[in-house]
């Protein structure tokens, strides 16, 4: 490859050629060419032989890539149509803004399931009809359908920005593309959200979604204290919205996954109180801030222009936000997208979490050996701030960033390796025996192992006490025996990210010294 054309690249071709078979296109600019193995002849061996030729520069494995996952929901795509909007910007635009994409290259969430905690949810709508697991009606009030009717049309909108049906041509995509649904239906007092919870747990829920919340003037009930630490004891994911008005006290549940005080350490807290950014990638006005946030999502377009809130599924019903009361001119959130009026414009720290609920969850299906405490620790440090910034009042940790936090997840290894041993059980002759060792560092699917660091051989002698005798990296060691005596032997691995294997309840092999 010298200089990729003429008398020089003509011979080195021809030496290749000799060696491998031309399997592309030979690209004289690049001083490239694809080759492929002669009929018999190995990947590492033709790679050798092609490296010592003085005509080859480097010798490098080709690799394919693959499209990128666009869902075709024209809400990813379709321009934003209300005045002042920005050239460019799509109705879903807190998608690309919040890097779900990049988050949906890495998993689609299908092992992921959301409970929403809600006013129920259209269970007719055709974006989250299919999504629907189980539905579950804590309402107690009698003039009300079950979980699957939604009264008020708020529980929908909540529902479609986490799950919302993608990939199936029309509407929009949820923050956790193909996530499933636990819904459940709650008039919002203490009892039914407390029950609620329980249920969620209870359920299979990966993350539960709580967009409501109280004024915080009265310590969060008892019952609702209980059952966010039965959530926490059962390794589940929570998170609430912080309040709609610009205040530091965000109202329970809110302020109990997010105590006072506790925002800016990343390890504190039950779970993730998210306030509202908009598009300006700013605190929105109405908003909650202080101490009891974790992070932000949008929830806003904000700056007096451009559309009237988040775009999301609506219920066909007529529904109690759009009513018009002597105290309410209604929210004339409807629209009609693609000749389907079942779609809406709302705002609100309501909008913001069900976006981080449904990221939360895919995370977590993504690597099910994290812990809850492992995925909100995630979602903080990766959420989008400006540089050598950390935690603020405002916005918390920060922006939601999906990509981000799948591809931290993806590597973070919380699984012990495995590891075993196997030798001769006599030593027949000689005073010494070598031990073969084995070792296996396994992910979840999708996801990194650390590798390993290193085995420590453990052995006992004559039945005594077992003792660390050899720490290696190398797959055999060989140790002195004595004649006559029994030794029994076992491993224990250790990962790079300092995941430590058990040591087994019985030993891998048993070896005695020759006698006589």
């Amino acid at each position: 490859k010298q200089d990729g054309q003429g008398p020089a690249a003509t011979t080195a071709r021809a030496a290749i050629a000799r060696t491998a078979r031309v399997a592309g296109p030979l690209e004289p600019r690049l001083r490239l060419v694809t080759v492929r193995p002669v009929a018999g002849a190995g990947a590492h061996a033709t790679a050798v032989a092609l490296r010592a030729l003085p005509q080859v520069a480097t010798v490098e494995v080709e690799h394919r890539h693959s499209l990128r996952l666009v869902p075709d929901d024209p809400a990813l795509s379709t321009a934003e149509p209300a005045l002042g909007t920005p050239p460019g910007t799509v109705v879903e635009w807190w998608a690309a803004r919040q890097n779900l994409p990049a988050m949906w290259d890495i998993t689609r969430g299908g092992g992921a399931t959301v409970a929403v905690i809600d006013t129920g949810i259209d269970g007719t709508h055709p974006e989250l009809a299919p999504k629907i697991t189980g539905a579950i009606d804590n309402d107690s009030s009698t003039d009300h359908g079950g979980a699957t009717t939604d009264e008020v049309g708020h529980g929908t909108h909540v529902a479609s920005l986490a799950c919302a049906g993608a990939g199936n041509a029309m509407g929009m995509a949820g923050a956790g593309l193909d996530c499933k649904l636990l819904v459940i239906k709650s008039d919002l007092s203490d009892s039914s959200v407390a029950t609620s919870i329980i249920d969620a747990v209870d359920g299979g829920a990966d993350a539960i979604n709580m967009s409501f919340g109280t004024d915080g003037s009265q310590p969060a009930a008892s019952p609702i204290v209980r059952a966010v630490d039965y959530a926490v004891a059962h390794g589940v994911i929570l998170v609430a919205a912080a309040a709609d008005e610009p205040t530091e006290e965000q109202g329970d549940p809110s302020n109990v996954l997010q105590p006072t005080g506790s925002g800016a350490d990343v390890t504190q807290g039950k779970g993730l109180s998210v306030t509202a950014a908009d598009f300006s990638d700013q605190r929105a006005p109405f908003a909650g801030l202080g101490s009891q946030i974790s992070l932000a999502a949008y929830g806003a377009f904000g700056g007096g222009s451009g559309p009237r809130g988040i775009f999301g599924a609506f219920p066909q019903n007529l529904t109690d936000l759009e009513r018009v009361t002597l105290t309410s001119t209604g929210c004339n959130c409807r629209t009609t997208f693609n000749a389907d009026n079942r779609y809406a414009y709302i705002q609100g720290t309501s909008m913001a979490a069900p976006m981080v609920t449904a990221v939360a969850a895919v995370v977590r299906s993504l690597n099910p050996d994290l812990s809850a405490p492992d995925v909100i620790r995630v979602l903080k440090l990766t959420a989008t701030r400006p540089a050598g910034t950390a935690w603020n009042p405002n916005l918390g940790w920060g922006i939601l960033n999906g990509g981000a936090a799948a591809a931290a997840a993806r590597v973070l290894d919380r699984r012990a390796p495995t590891s075993s041993i196997k030798a001769a059980a006599r030593v027949v002759k000689g005073r010494s025996v070598t031990l073969t060792l084995k070792r296996a560092d396994r992910a979840p699917p999708g996801c990194v192992p650390s590798g390993i660091r290193r085995v420590e051989v453990w052995r006992t002698a004559n039945g005594g006490k077992a003792r660390r005798i050899v720490t290696t990296a190398a797959t055999s060691v060989r140790l002195p025996v004595k004649h006559g005596s029994r030794y029994t032997f076992f491993t224990i691995a250790v990962d790079l990210a300092g995941n430590r294997e058990r040591g087994p309840s019985k030993p891998d092999t048993t070896v005695r010294g020759a006698t006589g």
